[in-house]
C-alpha cells in the first residue's frame, strides 16, 4: 500500500516562496506517476502538476507554469513542488497524489493514492 505525507506549507507573503515535499512509502516514488492537486474553499480540487514515472517528465497547469517546478528525489523517496512568486490566488490545501500508470492524469479522481494535504496561505 502506497502511503504520502505532504509538508511544507504555512503562510507566505505575495511574491514569497516555499518548497512542499511529499514523502512516499510502500513503493519507489520513480515507480509512480505522483501528482500536486489543491483545492480552495468552494473551489474543486484542480490538478498542479506532476512527475512522471521512470522518465520524471514535469507537467503543469498552465496557472503555475515558469512559477512552480516540481523535482523528485529517488534516494530520499519524495518528491517536491517549489512554488515561487506566490499569488494569493495560490491559497488552497495542497495534496501529494501517485497513481500506477504512465500516463499522467489531471482530474484528481483517477489517482488512487493520497495524502492527507498540506496548506498553503498566501497573504500580506
Amino acid at each position: 500500500q502506497v502511503q504520502l505525507v505532504e509538508s511544507g506549507g504555512g503562510l507566505v507573503q505575495p511574491g514569497g516562496s516555499l518548497r512542499l515535499s511529499c514523502a512516499a512509502s510502500g513503493r519507489t516514488v520513480s515507480s509512480l506517476t505522483m501528482a500536486w492537486f489543491r483545492q480552495a474553499p468552494e473551489k474543486e480540487r484542480e490538478f498542479v502538476s506532476a512527475i512522471r514515472r521512470s522518465a520524471g517528465t514535469a507537467y503543469y497547469a498552465d496557472s503555475v507554469r515558469e512559477r512552480f517546478t516540481v523535482s523528485r528525489d529517488n534516494a530520499q523517496n519524495t518528491v517536491y513542488l517549489q512554488m515561487t512568486s506566490l499569488k494569493s490566488d495560490d491559497t488552497a490545501v495542497y495534496y501529494c497524489a501517485a497513481r500506477d500508470g504512465l500516463v499522467v492524469k489531471t482530474t484528481w479522481n483517477d489517482y488512487p493514492y493520497w495524502g492527507q494535504g498540506t496548506q498553503v496561505t498566501v497573504s500580506a
